[in-house]
């Protein structure tokens, strides 16, 4: 079922996450109907939140990245990893960013027809339970790193928004 995503200004998308305890049927139900919701949207994230959820879970599907022309050998190695990378967190921590600080011109499914460059890092450990509520530690690097980042953002309370310049924001409201 493809549900409604909450517009910016919906106060669950600053809210407070709440940890999820175990995998329900409605908990399964839930990302599949996420599934559902951000391929109908054509994103490539969505998090629990944007659905007015107020619980700690994202789905990526970062392959349309990997449809991207690549320019050299890394590029077509990141476009390979990106082809599949499909993933459920639930619970998940960030437990380390590192490495040199890049701008990509993000967008978010809850503040449509808005993109502005974004600085984060190229590299994130992150550990989560995922689909079968098996716990995971991944170390992810380029795009993977930096949707993974747009989304645990989500689910602490911070938009894609809060990371640019106060002028641009205000230009944006």
């Amino acid at each position: 079922m493809i549900l409604p995503i909450v517009a910016y200004g919906h106060p669950v998308l600053r809210q407070e996450t709440e940890e999820i305890e175990a995998m329900t049927p409605e908990i399964k139900q839930l990302i599949s109907d996420m599934h559902e919701t951000m391929y109908n949207a054509r994103g490539v994230g969505l998090a629990a939140p944007q659905i007015g959820k107020a619980i700690r879970l994202f789905i990526i599907d970062a392959s349309p990245f990997a449809e991207e022309e690549a320019e050299n050998e890394e590029e077509a190695k990141e476009n390979e990893f990106l082809k599949d990378f499909k993933r459920v967190f639930i619970n998940p921590i960030i437990e380390e960013e590192s490495g040199d600080e890049w701008a990509f011109e993000e967008g978010c499914l809850s503040i449509p027809g808005i993109r502005e460059d974004v600085y984060r890092q190229e590299k994130v450990v992150i550990s989560y339970y995922d689909e079968k509520f098996e716990l995971k530690e991944e170390t992810l690097t380029g795009f993977a790193a930096r949707v993974v980042q747009h989304e645990y953002d989500h689910i602490e309370g911070i938009l894609f928004t809060d990371h640019i310049s106060g002028f641009k924001k205000r230009m944006i409201k």
